[in-house]
């Protein structure tokens, strides 16, 4: 019995020493992390600063583009069943229709815009919504002024063109339009606070790549003693410091075998 408590103690020691060894080693870890953090951390750093300063300096060179944003709510003379499920189905024809370039060339037209109806619709994105019967009407361009008469101008010709369709319709069965509310413009690019932030992380990343490619190309040069008695386990006894000639010293020993040369018989 006692032999039996004796070995299970014996056991116990073992564990408790082998946590203990590997809290001691978890320790000593993070120790070796934080000296290279103090010896390299400015490479991370710099890093950052570097790519954050870059993207900074990029977003300020791009052209700004606005997009101003306005809805168009589709509304039934009547709240029919079959009425409401045919209105859904034709809602994306509605919008398909409004983004021809007859429509552009419109616009381009009542606002005396300088360009084509292929660039126009190019900037003009218009999607259909038959969950909530809207159409929305988006549009880019770098002023924001010009981008909310793009959107209002469109707009209208959408309600337009739906009341001249409803006058040759029964009045219960006219599909109206109707804007919500007129084109507000918002920055779409560039997002420099964005672009910033993600530089940042970008350079930290980098930085460490950078720090951990180091260490790894220096772990197997030793720095100082203390390194030398942790890698060898053996105790450091004496250090020969690294010794330079001096140019006298040189210039000495050249003279000397110059001379010893001019002596020497021939």
């Amino acid at each position: 019995m006692s032999a039996h408590i004796v070995a299970t103690f014996g056991i116990a020691c073992e564990v408790v020493n082998v946590q203990h060894c590997l809290r001691l080693e978890a320790f000593v870890r993070i120790q070796e992390y934080i000296q290279v953090l103090r010896r390299r951390g400015w490479i991370i750093l710099l890093a950052a600063v570097v790519t954050a300063a870059s993207a900074f300096i990029f977003s300020k060179l791009q052209t700004p583009v606005y997009r101003a944003s306005v809805e168009v709510t589709i509304q039934l003379a009547r709240p029919d069943l079959g009425l409401t499920t045919s209105a859904k189905q034709i809602l994306r024809s509605y919008a398909h229709t409004m983004l021809s370039e007859t429509r552009a060339q419109q616009v381009i037209d009542a606002l005396g815009l300088f360009m084509t109806p292929r660039d126009l619709r190019g900037d003009v994105k218009i999607v259909a919504d038959d969950s909530i019967m809207v159409i929305k009407i988006d549009v880019d361009n770098p002023h924001g002024e010009t981008a909310n008469q793009i959107a209002n101008t469109w707009a209208s010709y959408l309600v337009q063109w739906r009341d001249e369709q409803n006058e040759r319709q029964n009045k219960e069965d006219r599909i109206f339009a109707a804007v919500i509310d007129p084109a507000s413009y918002s920055l779409l690019r560039p997002k420099t606070k964005i672009n910033v932030a993600a530089g940042g992380v970008l350079g930290v990343f980098l930085g460490v790549l950078t720090v951990f490619a180091l260490e790894w190309l220096e772990a197997g040069v030793i720095h100082d003693p203390e390194a030398m008695e942790a890698q060898t386990g053996l105790p450091l006894i004496g250090i020969i410091p690294p010794t330079q000639r001096s140019s006298t010293t040189r210039q000495g020993v050249r003279h000397g075998i110059e001379s010893d040369y001019a002596t020497r018989p021939s």
